[in-house]
């Protein structure tokens, strides 16, 4: 993820190159694949919904790429907006749409040589699920951003259309409110 402290080095070059050749996309692909599958990782919290995500994100973007205007915002500015747009269309959809997933009967059952170690680990995970749940949706974006996607705070900032230090200083009430939660949590078990 060393490429995100900055631009693509040719990134100007081949983003216009990519609206008339599509093969000239692949290296800003290969730029943004990991961050943006971080991201949505972290947001749907199921890689096989991420790995659906992240193809509709680069297909779109793909496709909407005359569309972009160098002078409204960066280029990865832009592709996590699209990833952005994506996990609120997701869970718009599952909104509508409640069921049981086999995902959640397949993690019951244990294959692995340590049951108990396995339940430890799912169980902090989901405490930490917990808390990030009771975040506001800024504030789980902004963390997404920051820690999923590996995006500096003045990269969060372009993207959110705050200030560098408004992102910040939510990042570090968010981290202190989830430890908070997380003290507590562990104190009652």
């Amino acid at each position: 993820m060393q490429g995100l402290a900055g631009v693509l080095a040719n990134e100007p070059s081949l983003v216009k190159r990519a609206t008339v050749d599509p093969a000239a996309f692949a290296a800003i692909y290969d730029h943004y694949f990991a961050a943006v599958y971080n991201y949505l990782r972290y947001r749907v919290h199921d890689p096989d919904v991420a790995d659906d995500l992240t193809a509709t994100v680069f297909e779109s973007a793909l496709a909407k790429l005359s569309s972009y205007r160098p002078a409204r915002a960066p280029f990865g500015a832009w592709v996590f907006g699209l990833a952005r747009h994506a996990v609120t269309d997701h869970f718009r959809a599952t909104r509508r749409r409640r069921w049981l997933s086999l995902d959640i009967l397949r993690e019951r059952a244990s294959d692995g040589p340590d049951p108990e170690h396995q339940a430890i680990d799912a169980e902090a995970r989901e405490g930490m699920l917990t808390a990030v749940a009771r975040l506001s949706e800024r504030e789980r974006d902004i963390v997404g951003l920051k820690f999923a996607a590996g995006l500096s705070n003045r990269r969060i900032a372009e993207l959110t259309d705050l200030k560098e230090g408004n992102v910040a200083v939510i990042l570090y009430r968010a981290i202190r409110r989830l430890r908070k939660e997380l003290r507590a949590e562990e104190q009652t078990s």
